[in-house]
Protein backbone atom coordinates (compact mmCIF):
# COMPACT_ATOMS: atom_id res chain seq x y z
CA UNK A 1 0.00 0.00 0.00
CA UNK A 2 1.03 3.61 -0.55
CA UNK A 3 0.49 6.35 2.05
CA UNK A 4 -3.26 6.84 2.33
CA UNK A 5 -3.06 10.64 2.25
CA UNK A 6 -0.08 10.71 -0.10
CA UNK A 7 -1.77 12.39 -3.08
CA UNK A 8 0.92 13.14 -5.62
CA UNK A 9 1.96 14.76 -8.90
CA UNK A 10 2.95 12.68 -11.98
CA UNK A 11 6.64 13.48 -11.53
CA UNK A 12 6.45 11.77 -8.11
CA UNK A 13 5.09 8.46 -9.41
CA UNK A 14 8.49 6.78 -9.79
CA UNK A 15 9.52 7.60 -6.22
CA UNK A 16 6.23 6.74 -4.54
CA UNK A 17 6.57 5.08 -1.14
CA UNK A 18 4.93 1.67 -0.56
CA UNK A 19 4.79 -0.57 2.51
CA UNK A 20 3.12 -3.82 3.50
CA UNK A 21 -0.26 -3.16 5.10
CA UNK A 22 -0.59 -6.31 7.18
CA UNK A 23 -3.13 -6.33 10.04
CA UNK A 24 -2.89 -8.72 12.98
CA UNK A 25 -4.78 -9.62 16.14
CA UNK A 26 -3.13 -10.27 19.50
CA UNK A 27 -4.88 -12.97 21.53
CA UNK A 28 -3.06 -11.74 24.65
CA UNK A 29 -3.96 -8.05 24.86
CA UNK A 30 -6.87 -8.31 22.35
CA UNK A 31 -5.49 -5.53 20.16
CA UNK A 32 -6.14 -5.34 16.41
CA UNK A 33 -3.34 -3.47 14.69
CA UNK A 34 -1.16 -3.23 11.61
CA UNK A 35 2.30 -4.73 11.95
CA UNK A 36 4.29 -2.24 9.90
CA UNK A 37 3.71 1.51 9.97
CA UNK A 38 5.67 4.11 8.01
CA UNK A 39 7.77 6.65 9.89
CA UNK A 40 5.34 9.23 11.38
CA UNK A 41 7.26 12.07 9.67
CA UNK A 42 6.20 10.59 6.32
CA UNK A 43 2.55 11.02 7.27
CA UNK A 44 2.35 14.09 9.52
CA UNK A 45 4.20 17.10 8.13
CA UNK A 46 3.76 20.61 6.73
CA UNK A 47 1.76 19.34 3.74
CA UNK A 48 -0.73 17.19 5.64
CA UNK A 49 -3.86 16.88 3.51
CA UNK A 50 -6.63 16.46 6.10
CA UNK A 51 -8.46 19.42 7.62
CA UNK A 52 -11.32 18.69 10.03
CA UNK A 53 -13.16 21.90 9.17
CA UNK A 54 -13.96 20.72 5.63
CA UNK A 55 -16.98 18.87 7.04
CA UNK A 56 -19.80 20.92 8.56
CA UNK A 57 -20.97 17.79 10.34
CA UNK A 58 -17.59 17.32 12.01
CA UNK A 59 -17.50 20.98 13.09
CA UNK A 60 -20.82 20.41 14.85
CA UNK A 61 -19.63 17.08 16.25
CA UNK A 62 -16.56 18.65 17.86
CA UNK A 63 -18.64 21.49 19.26
CA UNK A 64 -20.91 18.90 20.91
CA UNK A 65 -17.87 16.92 22.10
CA UNK A 66 -16.41 20.02 23.77
CA UNK A 67 -19.71 21.03 25.38
CA UNK A 68 -20.24 17.50 26.70
CA UNK A 69 -16.74 17.32 28.17
CA UNK A 70 -17.18 20.68 29.92
CA UNK A 71 -20.58 19.73 31.34
CA UNK A 72 -19.56 16.22 32.42
CA UNK A 73 -16.05 16.46 33.82
CA UNK A 74 -14.93 20.02 34.55
CA UNK A 75 -14.75 20.62 38.29
CA UNK A 76 -12.15 23.39 38.46
CA UNK A 77 -13.12 27.06 38.11
CA UNK A 78 -10.09 27.55 35.88
CA UNK A 79 -9.58 24.28 34.00
CA UNK A 80 -6.66 23.56 31.71
CA UNK A 81 -7.43 21.45 28.62
CA UNK A 82 -4.86 19.77 26.38
CA UNK A 83 -5.68 18.17 23.05
CA UNK A 84 -3.40 15.61 21.43
CA UNK A 85 -3.43 15.91 17.64
CA UNK A 86 -5.52 19.08 17.57
CA UNK A 87 -5.47 19.42 13.75
CA UNK A 88 -6.94 22.75 12.62
CA UNK A 89 -8.25 23.62 16.10
CA UNK A 90 -11.85 22.73 15.34
CA UNK A 91 -12.47 21.33 18.84
CA UNK A 92 -10.23 23.54 20.97
CA UNK A 93 -11.77 26.64 19.39
CA UNK A 94 -14.85 25.91 21.51
CA UNK A 95 -12.75 26.19 24.67
CA UNK A 96 -10.82 29.22 23.39
CA UNK A 97 -14.09 31.06 22.72
CA UNK A 98 -15.07 30.59 26.37
CA UNK A 99 -11.72 31.85 27.63
CA UNK A 100 -10.72 28.41 28.91
CA UNK A 101 -7.00 27.77 29.19
CA UNK A 102 -6.01 25.26 26.53
CA UNK A 103 -3.14 23.90 24.48
CA UNK A 104 -3.22 22.03 21.19
CA UNK A 105 -0.41 19.63 20.30
CA UNK A 106 -0.22 19.06 16.53
CA UNK A 107 2.77 17.64 14.62
CA UNK A 108 1.61 18.83 11.16
CA UNK A 109 2.69 22.44 10.78
CA UNK A 110 0.21 23.44 8.07
CA UNK A 111 -2.90 22.44 10.03
CA UNK A 112 -1.44 23.84 13.26
CA UNK A 113 -1.04 27.19 11.51
CA UNK A 114 -4.71 27.04 10.54
CA UNK A 115 -5.66 26.43 14.18
CA UNK A 116 -3.73 29.51 15.26
CA UNK A 117 -5.84 31.61 12.90
CA UNK A 118 -8.84 30.69 15.04
CA UNK A 119 -7.16 31.77 18.28
CA UNK A 120 -6.20 28.25 19.34
CA UNK A 121 -2.90 27.99 21.24
CA UNK A 122 -0.99 25.31 19.35
CA UNK A 123 2.51 23.89 19.40
CA UNK A 124 3.98 21.83 16.53
CA UNK A 125 5.31 18.68 18.19
CA UNK A 126 4.59 15.01 18.84
CA UNK A 127 3.20 14.29 22.31
CA UNK A 128 5.49 12.36 24.69
CA UNK A 129 6.70 12.34 28.29
CA UNK A 130 9.41 14.92 27.67
CA UNK A 131 6.86 17.35 26.24
CA UNK A 132 4.49 16.59 29.13
CA UNK A 133 7.19 17.68 31.58
CA UNK A 134 7.68 20.95 29.69
CA UNK A 135 3.94 21.62 29.65
CA UNK A 136 3.71 21.02 33.40
CA UNK A 137 6.62 23.41 34.02
CA UNK A 138 4.94 26.16 32.00
CA UNK A 139 1.21 25.57 32.52
CA UNK A 140 0.76 23.02 35.30
CA UNK A 141 -1.11 19.71 35.09
CA UNK A 142 -4.21 19.26 32.93
CA UNK A 143 -7.80 18.80 34.05
CA UNK A 144 -8.62 17.07 30.78
CA UNK A 145 -6.58 15.56 27.98
CA UNK A 146 -8.65 15.13 24.83
CA UNK A 147 -8.11 13.47 21.48
CA UNK A 148 -10.21 12.53 18.47
CA UNK A 149 -9.10 10.13 15.75
CA UNK A 150 -5.53 10.41 17.00
CA UNK A 151 -4.76 7.63 19.51
CA UNK A 152 -5.20 5.02 16.80
CA UNK A 153 -2.43 6.79 14.82
CA UNK A 154 0.26 6.43 17.47
CA UNK A 155 2.41 3.26 17.37
CA UNK A 156 3.94 3.65 20.84
CA UNK A 157 0.87 3.99 23.03
CA UNK A 158 2.97 3.22 26.09
CA UNK A 159 4.79 6.50 25.51
CA UNK A 160 1.44 8.31 25.32
CA UNK A 161 0.11 6.61 28.45
CA UNK A 162 3.28 7.52 30.34
CA UNK A 163 2.94 11.15 29.23
CA UNK A 164 -0.75 11.23 30.19
CA UNK A 165 0.12 9.81 33.62
CA UNK A 166 2.53 12.70 34.14
CA UNK A 167 0.31 15.47 32.79
CA UNK A 168 -3.07 14.56 34.25
CA UNK A 169 -4.27 15.92 37.59
CA UNK A 170 -5.41 13.47 40.27
CA UNK A 171 -9.08 13.98 39.32
CA UNK A 172 -8.34 14.64 35.67
CA UNK A 173 -9.76 12.69 32.73
CA UNK A 174 -8.40 11.35 29.47
CA UNK A 175 -11.07 11.32 26.76
CA UNK A 176 -10.50 10.05 23.25
CA UNK A 177 -12.53 8.65 20.38
CA UNK A 178 -11.44 6.54 17.43
CA UNK A 179 -12.95 4.19 14.83
CA UNK A 180 -14.46 1.22 16.66
CA UNK A 181 -13.47 -2.37 15.99
CA UNK A 182 -16.99 -3.70 16.53
CA UNK A 183 -18.38 -1.47 13.78
CA UNK A 184 -15.57 -2.34 11.37
CA UNK A 185 -16.16 -6.07 11.82
CA UNK A 186 -19.94 -5.74 11.57
CA UNK A 187 -19.86 -3.58 8.41
CA UNK A 188 -16.78 -5.15 6.77
CA UNK A 189 -15.49 -1.58 6.50
CA UNK A 190 -11.91 -2.65 5.78
CA UNK A 191 -11.13 0.82 4.46
CA UNK A 192 -10.61 1.83 8.09
CA UNK A 193 -7.28 0.00 7.78
CA UNK A 194 -4.51 2.21 6.40
CA UNK A 195 -1.10 3.57 7.38
CA UNK A 196 -2.30 6.15 9.92
CA UNK A 197 -4.56 3.66 11.70
CA UNK A 198 -2.06 1.56 13.61
CA UNK A 199 -4.91 0.31 15.79
CA UNK A 200 -8.63 -0.24 15.52
CA UNK A 201 -9.61 -0.25 19.17
CA UNK A 202 -12.14 -2.16 21.24
CA UNK A 203 -13.00 -1.44 24.87
CA UNK A 204 -11.09 -4.58 25.85
CA UNK A 205 -7.91 -3.44 24.10
CA UNK A 206 -7.83 0.09 25.50
CA UNK A 207 -8.40 -1.22 29.02
CA UNK A 208 -5.42 -3.55 28.63
CA UNK A 209 -3.18 -0.73 27.41
CA UNK A 210 -3.99 2.04 29.88
CA UNK A 211 -4.44 -0.04 33.04
CA UNK A 212 -0.67 -0.52 33.05
CA UNK A 213 -0.40 3.18 33.93
CA UNK A 214 -3.07 3.29 36.63
CA UNK A 215 -5.81 4.54 34.31
CA UNK A 216 -9.29 3.04 34.53
CA UNK A 217 -12.00 3.04 31.83
CA UNK A 218 -14.97 4.80 33.45
CA UNK A 219 -17.29 5.37 30.48
CA UNK A 220 -17.86 4.57 26.81
CA UNK A 221 -20.08 6.38 24.35
CA UNK A 222 -20.70 5.06 20.80
CA UNK A 223 -20.39 7.66 18.02
CA UNK A 224 -21.54 7.60 14.39
CA UNK A 225 -18.47 9.48 13.15
CA UNK A 226 -16.07 7.80 10.72
CA UNK A 227 -18.56 5.03 10.07
CA UNK A 228 -18.71 3.98 13.71
CA UNK A 229 -16.47 5.21 16.51
CA UNK A 230 -16.23 4.86 20.27
CA UNK A 231 -15.50 7.55 22.83
CA UNK A 232 -13.53 6.31 25.83
CA UNK A 233 -13.19 8.11 29.16
CA UNK A 234 -10.33 7.22 31.52
CA UNK A 235 -9.56 8.43 35.03
CA UNK A 236 -6.99 7.46 37.62
CA UNK A 237 -7.87 4.18 39.31
CA UNK A 238 -10.55 4.67 41.95
CA UNK A 239 -10.84 8.45 41.51
CA UNK A 240 -14.19 8.48 39.68
CA UNK A 241 -17.23 6.20 39.50
CA UNK A 242 -17.48 3.73 36.62
CA UNK A 243 -20.53 3.88 34.36
CA UNK A 244 -22.63 0.75 33.81
CA UNK A 245 -22.03 1.38 30.08
CA UNK A 246 -18.53 -0.09 30.42
CA UNK A 247 -19.72 -3.53 31.54
CA UNK A 248 -22.43 -3.52 28.85
CA UNK A 249 -19.87 -2.75 26.14
CA UNK A 250 -17.53 -5.48 27.31
CA UNK A 251 -20.40 -7.98 27.23
CA UNK A 252 -21.32 -6.87 23.70
CA UNK A 253 -17.71 -7.37 22.56
CA UNK A 254 -17.54 -10.87 24.02
CA UNK A 255 -20.83 -11.75 22.34
CA UNK A 256 -19.47 -10.43 19.03
CA UNK A 257 -16.30 -12.48 19.45
CA UNK A 258 -13.91 -9.52 19.39
CA UNK A 259 -11.65 -11.48 21.77
CA UNK A 260 -11.38 -14.50 19.44
CA UNK A 261 -9.01 -15.05 16.51
CA UNK A 262 -11.63 -16.88 14.31
CA UNK A 263 -13.66 -13.65 14.20
CA UNK A 264 -10.83 -11.99 12.30
CA UNK A 265 -10.36 -14.92 9.95
CA UNK A 266 -14.03 -14.53 8.99
CA UNK A 267 -13.47 -10.79 8.59
CA UNK A 268 -10.70 -11.54 6.08
CA UNK A 269 -13.09 -13.69 4.04
CA UNK A 270 -15.75 -10.98 4.18
CA UNK A 271 -13.24 -8.42 2.89
CA UNK A 272 -12.38 -10.63 -0.07
CA UNK A 273 -16.07 -11.06 -0.92
CA UNK A 274 -16.60 -7.29 -0.67
CA UNK A 275 -13.71 -6.72 -3.08
CA UNK A 276 -15.17 -9.15 -5.61
CA UNK A 277 -18.59 -7.49 -5.47
CA UNK A 278 -17.21 -3.98 -5.96
CA UNK A 279 -14.97 -4.88 -8.91
CA UNK A 280 -17.85 -6.75 -10.53
CA UNK A 281 -20.15 -3.75 -10.04
CA UNK A 282 -17.68 -1.34 -11.65
CA UNK A 283 -17.03 -3.68 -14.57
CA UNK A 284 -20.77 -3.88 -15.22
CA UNK A 285 -20.99 -0.07 -15.24
CA UNK A 286 -18.12 0.05 -17.74
CA UNK A 287 -19.67 -2.64 -19.92
CA UNK A 288 -22.81 -0.54 -20.50
CA UNK A 289 -20.77 2.61 -21.19
CA UNK A 290 -21.48 4.44 -17.95
CA UNK A 291 -19.19 7.16 -16.64
CA UNK A 292 -18.19 6.50 -13.02
CA UNK A 293 -16.57 9.15 -10.83
CA UNK A 294 -15.23 8.73 -7.31
CA UNK A 295 -16.73 11.02 -4.69
CA UNK A 296 -14.22 12.32 -2.09
CA UNK A 297 -10.48 11.63 -2.18
CA UNK A 298 -10.35 10.12 1.29
CA UNK A 299 -7.72 8.05 3.05
CA UNK A 300 -10.29 5.25 2.94
CA UNK A 301 -10.34 5.46 -0.86
CA UNK A 302 -6.64 4.62 -1.02
CA UNK A 303 -7.17 1.32 0.76
CA UNK A 304 -10.16 0.42 -1.41
CA UNK A 305 -8.59 1.34 -4.76
CA UNK A 306 -5.32 -0.47 -4.10
CA UNK A 307 -6.79 -3.53 -2.37
CA UNK A 308 -9.29 -3.94 -5.22
CA UNK A 309 -6.78 -2.97 -7.97
CA UNK A 310 -9.13 -0.29 -9.33
CA UNK A 311 -7.64 2.35 -11.62
CA UNK A 312 -8.66 5.08 -14.05
CA UNK A 313 -9.95 2.46 -16.49
CA UNK A 314 -12.95 2.07 -14.16
CA UNK A 315 -13.10 5.46 -12.40
CA UNK A 316 -12.67 8.57 -14.56
CA UNK A 317 -11.58 10.86 -11.72
CA UNK A 318 -12.21 11.53 -8.04
CA UNK A 319 -14.08 14.70 -7.11
CA UNK A 320 -12.87 16.48 -4.00
CA UNK A 321 -13.33 19.89 -2.36
CA UNK A 322 -9.88 20.00 -0.70
CA UNK A 323 -7.63 22.42 -2.66
CA UNK A 324 -4.38 20.68 -1.62
CA UNK A 325 -5.57 17.44 -3.29
CA UNK A 326 -6.97 18.93 -6.50
CA UNK A 327 -4.79 18.50 -9.56
CA UNK A 328 -2.96 15.60 -7.95
CA UNK A 329 -3.41 11.83 -8.31
CA UNK A 330 -4.60 9.20 -5.89
CA UNK A 331 -1.89 7.19 -4.12
CA UNK A 332 -0.96 3.98 -5.90
CA UNK A 333 -3.92 3.88 -8.28
CA UNK A 334 -3.02 7.28 -9.82
CA UNK A 335 -6.59 8.33 -10.55
CA UNK A 336 -6.77 12.12 -11.11
CA UNK A 337 -8.33 14.23 -8.36
CA UNK A 338 -10.45 17.02 -9.79
CA UNK A 339 -12.24 20.05 -8.30
CA UNK A 340 -15.81 19.54 -7.17
CA UNK A 341 -17.03 21.76 -10.03
CA UNK A 342 -16.04 19.07 -12.52
CA UNK A 343 -18.55 16.78 -10.83
CA UNK A 344 -21.43 19.26 -10.76
CA UNK A 345 -20.82 20.74 -14.24
CA UNK A 346 -21.01 17.37 -15.98
CA UNK A 347 -22.64 14.76 -13.77
CA UNK A 348 -21.47 11.18 -14.31
CA UNK A 349 -23.87 8.26 -14.57
CA UNK A 350 -22.69 6.96 -11.21
CA UNK A 351 -20.57 8.09 -8.26
CA UNK A 352 -18.61 5.72 -6.05
CA UNK A 353 -19.05 7.05 -2.52
CA UNK A 354 -15.70 6.87 -0.75
CA UNK A 355 -16.85 9.20 2.04
CA UNK A 356 -19.63 6.80 3.03
CA UNK A 357 -19.24 7.80 6.67
CA UNK A 358 -20.60 11.24 5.68
CA UNK A 359 -23.45 9.75 3.63
CA UNK A 360 -26.26 11.71 5.29
CA UNK A 361 -24.52 15.05 4.83
CA UNK A 362 -23.61 14.21 1.22
CA UNK A 363 -27.11 13.01 0.27
CA UNK A 364 -28.58 16.27 1.55
CA UNK A 365 -26.04 18.20 -0.53
CA UNK A 366 -26.35 16.19 -3.75
CA UNK A 367 -30.09 16.09 -4.41
CA UNK A 368 -29.56 17.57 -7.92
CA UNK A 369 -27.33 14.63 -8.88
CA UNK A 370 -29.89 12.03 -7.82
CA UNK A 371 -32.78 13.98 -9.36
CA UNK A 372 -30.99 13.87 -12.71
CA UNK A 373 -30.71 10.10 -12.50
CA UNK A 374 -27.27 9.83 -10.93
CA UNK A 375 -26.62 6.57 -9.09
CA UNK A 376 -24.63 6.13 -5.91
CA UNK A 377 -22.36 3.10 -5.73
CA UNK A 378 -21.30 1.86 -2.30
CA UNK A 379 -19.26 -0.99 -0.85
CA UNK A 380 -20.34 -0.61 2.79
CA UNK A 381 -23.94 -0.92 3.92
CA UNK A 382 -24.85 2.28 5.77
Amino acid sequence: MPLANGFLAPEQFDDEYFFELKPAFCENCLTFQIIEQPNPEKMFHDSYAFFSRTSKYMVKHFQDYAEWAMASYFESDRPFVVEIGSNDGVMLENFANKGIKHLGIEPSANVAKEAQKYGVNTIVEFFNAELANRIIAEHGQADAILAANVMCHIPNLHSIAEAVDKLLKLKGVLIFEDPYLGDMIEKTSYDQIYDEHVYIFSAHSVINIFKLYGLELIDVKPQITHGGSMRYVFARQGQRSVSVAVAKQLTYERNQGLHLAPTFEQFRKNCEQSRERLVDLLNKEKAVGHRVVGYAATSKSTTVLNYCAIGSELIEFISDTTPIKQGKYSPGAHIPVRPYAMFTNNYPDAALLFAWNHKKEIMEKETAFTQKGGQWLTYVDV
